[in-house]
């Protein structure tokens, strides 16, 4: 099996799972290709280019490292490992401490992989012409950046007007997401499996606009109506670009889903009872994964 390892340099355990991930790798007929950024540590093994190289795709680090190989992966359908080497870790599927028996797990197929919807998003300049387009797991942002004022947003769903939000932003969220920044900003918890697209307004200046769940098949779009000369568009919480009155945001759902490996005894709602401390805290108490 071709494995991809992309991985978050920041932390300090890093070096040493690599160390056994290499180790274990050949007994467990795993080839391992790495992102760049980790080939000076990791020393060996080939180089990961493309997402076309791989079978399977390993994250080292977080929530944050996981979205960036869902967007490396760029719609392929190939299960995505997460080991979380930081404290919250939502979306990984095993922590550092469990990472050796995790990979021995996934290799001998004791793991299920997960379908979870994925957006696909393009800004438009005035012109309508596409001037870049990304996918994302968790979240599309519109939002104002650093200026200390209300945006007026247009929101249309399948070219119709639902109204204009003012706010100091709109979260478009999917389901994955829906724990994420819009969750903080006051939207729902969506259950993954039920796809859907989340409109969440941040800190609406109407309190009549609330968060609104769309079905999945729907085309937002967003302009803005007026605010700051310069706005800003943010994938992930990772990557974007900036935006201006004028011009048009487009999401959908992306073509193809992202799969994220599961373990037996592992579910949505028991991740948030222990991560979030969902109901209580007595199953969170100690957890430091």
């Amino acid at each position: 099996m071709r494995v991809g390892v992309i991985g978050h340099r920041g932390y300090a355990g890093l070096p040493e799972i690599l160390g056994t991930l290499l180790d274990i790798a050949p007994e467990l007929g795993l080839e391992l290709a790495f992102e760049e950024a980790l080939w000076d540590i990791a020393e060996e093994g080939g180089r990961l280019d493309r997402p076309s190289q791989v079978d399977a795709l390993f994250t080292l680090g977080g929530d944050g490292t996981l979205l960036r190989g869902a967007r490396f992966l760029d719609g392929h359908s190939v299960p995505i490992l997460g080991i979380n080497l930081g404290r919250l870790g939502f979306l990984t599927s095993c922590s550092g401490e469990e990472f050796e028996d995790g990979v021995r797990r996934f290799a001998r197929g004791e793991f299920t992989s997960v379908a979870r919807m994925a957006l696909s998003s393009s800004a438009l300049d005035r012109d309508g012409v596409e001037r870049c387009a990304w996918l994302s797991l968790n979240d599309v942002v519109l939002h104002k950046g650093g200026f200390a004022r209300v945006v007026r947003f247009s929101v249309f769903v399948d070219d119709e007007p639902i109204g204009s939000y003012s706010a100091d932003g709109l979260v478009i969220s999917t389901p994955t997401g829906s724990t994420g920044y819009s969750l903080s900003a006051g939207g729902p918890i969506v259950v993954p499996t039920v796809e859907s697209i989340v409109l969440t307004p941040v800190s609406p200046h109407t309190l009549a606009m609330r968060p609104l769940v769309l079905p999945p098949s729907v085309v937002v779009k967003v302009q803005a109506d007026d605010g700051p000369a310069e706005l800003l568009v943010t994938i992930d919480g990772q990557v974007g670009t900036t935006f201006t009155s004028g011009e048009t945001l487009v999401i959908r759902r992306a073509p193809n889903p992202v799969q994220i490996v599961r373990f037996p005894g592992t579910t949505f709602f028991n991740r948030l009872r222990r991560k979030l401390g969902w109901g209580g805290l007595s199953e969170r108490d100690g957890d430091t994964t």
